[in-house]
């Protein structure tokens, strides 16, 4: 007798948002994503203290205000963004997975999204957390949540991951195709790749070696052994990867970090400390791009497109232009199909010459 074979799933995961940019939502969503022990990693106390005390009382008004500049009508750009990718990757999937997509945070929620799909007859399930670079506060928190849910079942369904894609030459493309017209429109004299930050300690937590992060100023020029599971080090290959395939000089391009949370130490150099920097040195027409985001978001509509355009105005300088991210674009549909196809062992059709595909790729680091 024949078994039959799995259905499979494609589980698409970002990291979430409020359902309304109002204070109460917005609070609903901090408590939900500051409470997870790997977003902050101090002791229970502390985080129930630090929540509680100090960021829940004032940060949601704060929060939903900055939301509220960037909400499109058909809701959060983040869940917008992602719904249309969604759909578009669905299509090209068509007869090869049932595809959804959960948030991490918020809804549409993995535990309900894992169910419908379970319920469709799905046994056999392809996650693709959406960060491209990965850290404990974004790809590990996601994939552990989805182990946690399907093992609450009877029946275990087979899960794998897609493992970050930092280097993956699908990617780098699709997003030198976004960027490279937005970068000649405005004519930019200088390209600052802004990424996502985090704590220090989570990067030093992934030192294999317990020697190398931070012992040097080049300890992320490379990925080795000891940091391939470096956040930071995966951002600066992500960079060297995109100013390769946009033709910038060295003295071109400079990386910096975004969105650090309170006073302890996050990874360098900070982007609203770069900005007035870039100015001073008589950068006058800056273009920014924000890789560790697939999706167009608070991150980058507000945060880059309207504080840091604002304040580097301010700083002397003439335009910041936003370059948009990913979001549904044809050539990241493209990549996200093949990353899944790649990842589940199946045949992938050559990557386009005219997106600039080349052969080399910086290692993958294992998860």
């Amino acid at each position: 007798m024949m078994t039959p074979d799995p259905k499979r799933g494609l589980l698409l995961i970002n990291l979430g948002t409020p359902d309304a940019p109002e204070s109460g939502p917005v609070r609903r969503y901090l408590r939900e994503f500051l409470s997870d022990a790997r977003v902050v990693d101090i002791h229970p106390v502390g985080r129930w203290l630090l929540l509680n005390l100090f960021i829940l009382p004032t940060r949601p008004a704060k929060s939903a205000e900055a939301y509220r500049k960037v909400w499109m009508k058909e809701g959060s750009p983040l869940l917008v963004y992602s719904r249309e990718l969604e759909a578009a990757v669905r299509e090209k999937l068509a007869g090869e997975y049932d595809v959804e997509l959960a948030m991490r945070y918020g809804s549409p929620s993995i535990p309900d999204t894992v169910a419908r799909m379970r319920a469709r007859g799905v046994t056999d399930f392809t996650v693709l957390p959406l960060y491209p670079q990965e850290a404990t506060s974004s790809s590990a928190s996601s994939l552990a949540r989805v182990y946690e849910v399907m093992t609450e079942g009877w029946d275990v369904p087979n899960v794998r991951a897609v493992p970050a894609f930092h280097g993956h030459p699908s990617f780098l493309d699709a997003f030198s195709v976004v960027a490279r017209p937005v970068i000649a429109e405005a004519r930019a004299d200088h390209v600052l790749f802004s990424f996502h930050g985090v704590p220090e300690r989570h990067v030093r937590k992934t030192d294999t070696s317990g020697q190398h992060c931070f012992a040097s100023a080049g300890c992320c020029d490379a990925l080795t052994d000891a940091n391939r599971h470096c956040y930071r080090a995966q951002c600066f290959a992500t960079a060297r990867g995109l100013a390769e395939r946009l033709g910038l000089p060295a003295s071109g391009w400079t990386v910096s970090f975004q969105s650090r949370l309170g006073r302890t130490p996050w990874v360098k150099p900070y982007t609203d400390l770069v900005l007035p920097e870039l100015a001073k040195q008589g950068v006058k027409r800056l273009a920014v791009m924000c890789p560790s985001f697939v999706a167009d978001c608070l991150e980058t509509l507000e945060e880059v497109g309207l504080r840091a355009r604002e304040q580097f105005v301010e700083a002397g300088g003439e335009s910041l232009t936003l370059v948009p991210s990913l979001n549904a674009h044809p050539a990241w549909v493209d990549a996200v199909v093949r990353l899944v196809r790649e990842s589940d062992g199946a045949p992938t059709a050559a990557a386009s010459p005219s997106a600039g595909a080349r052969p080399e790729r910086e290692p993958t680091p294992a998860r």
